[in-house]
Formats: structure tokens, C-alpha cells, sequence
């Protein structure tokens, strides 16, 4: 099986400027989830519209790939960049990964579990991870709930489902929950479909894009990873990345 991993990286950022460049002990962010990318997939790409993350991902000898500006998901960004490297190399692609660009942390295992989701029926796949402590549930985050062959029903930011007649502090005893991990896996001709379908009323109230598959009747295969990953999103986040990556460095 021929799998693409495309890492979406944009510079703006509402919470932190120029994200994919932060330096984590002498590499910028892009280059540890490239790396750690690379330990799994023979072909990675990065996506941008910005020329300095793109002379970043060359400096450093990684695939990269402009495309257009206009995008308003990191899916979208995908189609084009699958397009624009599957016409650079002629190859044949069975699955496209797309890998969050602010997970330096990122485990080879998550692309190794999203492959092997797919199979002769599964057209999308992504990854969630059990809520074992009540300050994980309350913290916020997306949640997502599953029918009995795992897959999803609903992605929402709300805490999913509500037990009724129960106070949140025991809601655990009564029903597993799950948060999303935001990777998702796609066969070319289900990219090229999602990314064609038009915005849905779920996906703009919850602002969570998987909806609009849902929404027109689609299935996502959701596997369940066992390990937490940290994403960064603030400052905060960025230095306890640092602190655990210069750890595992000694």
C-alpha cells in the first residue's frame, strides 16, 4: 500500500505567529513532525503558501509543495498538494494521511494504525484516544461518539453524549468517552469528493470540517490509539514540548 503523508502548514496563526518555524531544540516545529513522519512513510510532502516555511522544509531537505492561499481547510490544502507531488513523482497513492504540522511529538505508530483502517469499504479513517480522567472530560476538546463497529456518529466540542440524571463526576462510570486526535486518512477519490462537497450546517456550527462527511452520509472508521500526543497551540504548550523533546535528547 502506497501512502502519502501531507503536512498543512500555514504561518498565521490567532495564538501563535509563525507556528511551523518555532524552534524546538535547533529544529523548527516543521521539521520534527516531517522527521517523525518519515520514520513510518517513504513519501511526506509539506503544503504552504508561505516562502518561508517553504525555504525551512528545503534547507532541510524535506518535500514541499506551494499551494494556493485560498484555502479555508487544511483538507483542501491537501487535494491540491496530493495533485500537485502525484504529477512531480507518477506515483499511485491507495491512501493520503493528513498530518497535523503542530504535533512535533507525533508517534509513527498514529500513521500506522490510521493505515491499517482501510480495507475494500473504508473511504476515511481517523484516530480518537479514551478519556480515562475526570479533568481530561472537563478540559474541553473534541469529543466524538461511535456505533458498535467504530464508527463515528458525531464530532462535536460540546462533552458527548449527556448522561442524564447524573452528575458530571460520575458521568465516566456510566459511558466511555472519546476525544478526537485531528489525523485523518483518506483514499484519493474520498479527498477529492470531500474537499468538492460544499460546507454543511454542521461542520459551520461545531466549526469541525469532518461533519460535512457525516452530514451527506458518509462513514469515518475511527481507531483508537492508546497514547496521548500534544498538540501546540500556545506558549505554554510550546515550552513543555521542548522541555520533553531535550529530555529524550540526553
Amino acid at each position: 500500500m502506497n501512502v502519502l503523508g501531507i503536512i498543512p502548514a500555514r504561518y498565521g496563526s490567532t495564538r501563535l505567529e509563525g507556528k511551523p518555524l518555532l524552534d524546538i531544540c535547533g529544529k523548527p516545529m516543521i521539521q520534527h513532525v516531517y522527521e517523525r513522519a518519515k520514520e513510518r512513510l517513504q513519501y511526506v510532502v509539506v503544503a504552504t503558501d508561505d516562502e518561508r516555511i517553504e525555504k525551512a522544509v528545503k534547507k532541510f531537505g524535506g518535500n514541499v509543495v506551494m499551494t494556493s492561499s485560498m484555502h479555508n481547510t487544511g483538507t483542501n490544502r491537501c487535494l491540491e498538494a496530493y495533485q500537485v507531488f502525484k504529477a512531480q513523482t507518477d506515483v499511485s497513492f491507495d491512501v493520503i494521511v493528513n498530518i497535523q504540522g503542530d504535533e512535533p511529538l507525533l508517534k509513527p505508530e498514529q500513521l500506522k494504525l490510521l493505515a491499517s483502517c482501510f480495507d475494500d469499504e473504508t473511504e476515511m479513517a481517523t484516530l480518537a484516544i479514551q478519556v480515562k480522567e475526570e479533568e481530561n472530560l472537563l478540559e474541553g476538546g473534541v469529543f466524538v461518539v461511535l456505533d458498535k463497529f467504530n464508527n463515528a456518529l458525531y464530532f462535536s466540542r460540546s462533552i458527548i453524549p449527556f448522561v442524564r440524571d447524573t452528575d458530571i463526576s460520575g458521568w465516566q462510570k456510566n459511558y466511555i468517552f472519546y476525544k478526537h486526535v485531528g489525523m485523518y486518512a483518506f483514499t484519493p477519490n474520498a479527498l477529492l469528493e470531500f474537499a468538492t462537497l460544499q460546507q454543511t450546517s454542521l461542520e459551520k456550527a461545531e466549526s469541525l470540517e469532518q461533519n460535512r462527511w457525516l452530514e451527506n452520509g458518509k462513514k469515518i472508521k475511527v481507531e483508537i490509539m492508546h497514547y496521548n500526543t500534544i498538540s501546540v497551540d500556545t506558549l505554554a504548550d510550546l515550552e513543555n514540548v521542548r522541555a520533553i523533546i531535550k529530555k529524550s535528547m540526553r
